[in-house]
């Protein structure tokens, strides 16, 4: 039996579900957002509550039951309250600013980086070495995330890079004369 499959989704007040066969939208203040479930996969709605319960019990059901659980519980949380990523920018002349809504960095390059958002995330740049990525998507904060850390990833003699808040990066210790 999957622990997290069996918990219950709690549907905050504000926040719309609709179950169209295996297709769950949700829609909040944030944003909406809608996922099919795997064929396995049963959704029914008590009140205000979400509950996924297992049509077939075979290995791909039972493996896709907290999967499904989870992706839908982040949809409920991310129209509600949304999601946020932390990058640090750790370098001499390692710097971030906001060109409308694009994000330009400078890391070193001969040239600056400018990245658009993808649509249902934003950036926000509260100090020069400090980036904040939002939306109500996990997966696309996410993935903007790695993709922001992947053009300098933290190099392990001085430290310098992109590194997701609270990081820590392993020191190597450098060449003896």
């Amino acid at each position: 039996m999957s622990r997290i499959g069996k918990k219950t989704i709690a549907v905050p007040k504000g926040v719309t579900v609709t179950l169209d066969g295996q297709t769950v939208s949700v829609k909040g203040p944030k944003g909406e957002s809608s996922w099919t479930v795997a064929e396995e996969i049963e959704v029914t709605r008590e009140g205000d509550e979400l509950s996924l319960g297992l049509r077939s019990d075979t290995q791909r059901g039972r493996a896709m039951w907290g999967l499904s659980r989870t992706l839908v519980d982040n949809m409920v949380v991310g129209v509600t309250t949304g999601f946020e990523k932390s990058l640090e920018l750790v370098g001499v002349g390692y710097r971030a600013a906001m060109k409308g809504d694009a994000l330009s960095l400078q890391l070193g390059f001969s040239h600056e980086v400018d990245i658009v958002p993808p649509a249902g995330v934003s950036f926000a740049v509260p100090k020069q070495t400090e980036i904040k990525i939002l939306g109500s998507d996990k997966q696309a904060v996410g993935q903007i995330a790695s993709v922001i850390r992947k053009l300098r990833p933290p190099e392990p003699y001085k430290g310098k890079g992109v590194r997701y808040a609270g990081e820590k990066v392993r020191r190597k210790e450098g060449k003896k004369k």
